[in-house]
This record gives structure tokens, sequence and C-alpha cells, in this order.
């Protein structure tokens, strides 16, 4: 099956994108709504956050305290080595055996930061990136997450250059204009996955 990798920086608009994508019938896993799903309540992987981490980072009904955790690990490098050395292995795990089991004409791999990691190139056919201006992503991070202008100035710190990201792409999925505008180049890039299926 040909796969897509599907990245772009915070505020970008790829779980969107994503959303189109499948309604058009393309298979879709999202490694970030897996590693959603890894740290629920009672998981391993909550386990070994709480471990190397704290139990500050749980809330009192046992789930863990994402935006606590998020801000811990973006304004602390070695603190964001630790999380993705507990939480990258059984991430790609997970989307390996759900790659295994996809549906679909392709499959669309939503991997945030797939640059960034450099983990799932070898998985990946192609990379498509969403794409908007700097000051887009800045009010749609804000308007999304409720975070502030810094903070979501922090998270594109720690994320390669939008310039980079167009330079390394195969495709690019523009997300300036309106909503019937994103979901009609949406569409394009489907019929041409659809034609490269035929040739892989």
């Amino acid at each position: 099956m040909l796969v897509i990798g599907l990245t772009g920086g915070i505020g970008c608009g790829k779980s969107s994108a994503a959303r189109i994508f499948a309604g058009l019938g393309a298979a879709v896993i999202d490694t970030d709504e897996i590693a959603h799903r890894l740290t629920e309540r009672n998981t391993p992987a909550l386990a070994a956050i709480i471990a190397g981490f704290g139990a500050d980072l749980v809330l009192p009904d046992g789930s863990l305290d994402r935006a606590k955790l998020r801000k811990l690990v973006f304004f602390d490098p070695a603190a964001k080595e630790r999380l993705e050395a507990i939480l990258h292995p059984l991430i790609r795990q997970q989307a390996l055996s759900e790659m295994a089991a996809a549906q679909g004409p392709y499959l669309l791999l939503v991997v945030p930061l797939l640059f960034e990691t450099g983990t799932y190139h070898d998985l990946v056919d192609r990379i498509l990136v969403v794409d908007c201006d700097e000051s887009q992503q800045i009010s749609r991070a804000m308007a999304r997450s409720g975070l502030s202008a810094d903070e979501v100035r922090a998270i594109m710190a720690n994320q390669i250059s939008r310039a980079e990201r167009i330079r390394q792409a195969d495709d690019i999925l523009p997300n300036r204009g309106s909503r019937e505008n994103f979901e009609q180049h949406v569409k394009i890039l489907h019929q041409h996955y659809l034609t490269l299926t035929q040739r892989h």
C-alpha cells in the first residue's frame, strides 16, 4: 500500500486534512491519537511517565495532566528527550500494528514531528506537508489549545522551520484561505494519490 506521511507545524491543519482524506476513503493512522490512547489511565506508558517525572503529573481522577506535561517538556529539552525515549518506541510499535491491518486505496500516516524525530521516514513513500503562514499557526493554535502566543512560539521553536519543511516535502497542501479552498486542494491530492497507487 502507498503510504503518505502527513506532517506540518503546530496549527497548520493536519487533523483537519486527515479528516477530509478519511472522508474520501483513505486509511488514516494518527500518531498523536496513538500517543493519547497509550497514555490513558492505567496504561503501562502512563506508569512509565509517572515513574520518570513524578506523581504530580496525575490528575485526581488518575489521568495524565497533559497541559502540565506539555509545558514541562517544551521548556526543558532534557525532559523532552526523556519523554520521547518512553513514548516513541511504543507509538511506532502501535503504528506498525495498525498499518498492517489498514484498509484503503492508500494510507495516510500522520506524524506531527516527522522531520524532527526522523524515525518514520522508512515507513513512508511520500511526505505531504500542510502549510500556512506562521501568524496563522499562532492564532489557530491559540484558539484550539488555549495556549498563549509565547507558548505557541516556544513550540514552533522546537520544530524545524517552515522553509525547511517545504524544502523536504514531496507534496504541499496549502491551508491559507477558506475551508472550501482547503478541501478542494485535498481532493486534488486524493486523486493524485489514487493515480500513484495504481503505479505503486
